[in-house]
């Protein structure tokens, strides 16, 4: 599937183009989400929002990934600098991750996708999967098994456990201690220092299970999972709006469409979906409409 098949240059031109207005709205809007879950926990304290908040900050915390995801790739401000520092600083250190590092280990799961040397076959490979296994998943990830082991990786890696990736982990770490210190430190200003404990516990419970379920829908029992092709490797999912809230934020499931340009900024993977199907690049491609049909068809009966 090449790009020169499917679009002209000035179409190529058009999905690849930045626009530093919606990019930054994006951030400013994600930010905006997270203080309303917070406002809502502080107005109303009681476990039923104790729940939703689990539940939104999830979707949240992924939108930050998402946004991280782009600014590694360089796709999303027009500005390098831009992309770095505020991929960085707003969106990945608020989740615990380091834009470089990540950045580095993606862009060779897109050099390697299709291949048995996608260094991310480990999350989606096995499936589809019985419902016995993947119920052991969910309960893993729900009682923060999941969360605690990448958590305690991050922290031993940061204090030489494991002595190669020392250097590779304290200042990175330093740094997502720093910011999370940050988040806690207004919320206790504000007088609502508890509600962090909410944010902390999403991270480490709801958001571990979205993380889980986006690996499953964007490459999970795929037509050919060792195709280069993306029409065969990779997946959309074509989500209704209260879903994509929680599961695909930003533009995060049209995947098959990123993994066919990289290079296309998130909020134009909408538009650069359209348009492949206008030219006819996905017909017999499977489609799955929510994220019930595609765990249908990822976990065995």
């Amino acid at each position: 599937m090449k790009v020169s098949d499917y679009l002209s240059r000035e179409e190529v031109a058009y999905f690849t183009s930045k626009n530093d207005w919606i990019a930054a709205s994006w951030v400013i809007f994600n930010w905006i989400y997270i203080a309303a879950i917070f406002a809502l926990l502080a107005a109303y304290p009681n476990p039923l929002t104790i729940l939703v908040a689990l539940v939104l900050f999830a979707g949240r915390q992924l939108g930050l990934s998402v946004l991280m995801h782009d600014c590694g790739h360089n796709t999303y401000f027009s500005s390098r600098r831009a992309n770095e520092i505020i991929g960085q600083w707003f969106c990945a250190l608020p989740v615990l991750n380091d834009q470089p590092s990540y950045a580095k280990g993606h862009l060779n799961h897109h050099r390697l996708a299709g291949t048995h040397e996608d260094p991310d076959l480990p999350n989606y490979q096995a499936y589809p999967v019985s419902k016995e296994s993947f119920r052991r998943k969910v309960i893993r990830d729900l009682t923060g098994q999941t969360g605690f082991k990448l958590v305690s990786y991050v922290v031993k890696s940061a204090l030489g456990v494991f002595r190669k990736e020392t250097r590779a982990y304290a200042m990175p770490f330093a740094k997502e201690v720093f910011v999370q210190l940050v988040i806690f430190g207004v919320l206790f200003a504000c007088g609502i220092g508890w509600t962090y404990l909410v944010w902390f516990a999403s991270f480490l419970t709801t958001f571990m299970l979205v993380v889980r379920i986006r690996q499953v829908a964007e490459h999970a029992a795929t037509p050919d999972l060792y195709d280069p092709d993306p029409r065969k490797n990779t997946r959309t999912i074509d989500a209704p709006w209260w879903q994509r809230l929680v599961f695909a934020p930003f533009g995060v499931n049209y995947h098959m469409e990123h993994h066919f340009m990289a290079s296309v900024p998130c909020y134009r993977l909408k538009a650069l979906r359209r348009r492949l199907r206008e030219k006819g690049a996905l017909e017999g491609v499977p489609e799955f409409r929510g994220y019930g049909s595609l765990l249908r068809h990822a976990v065995a009966a």
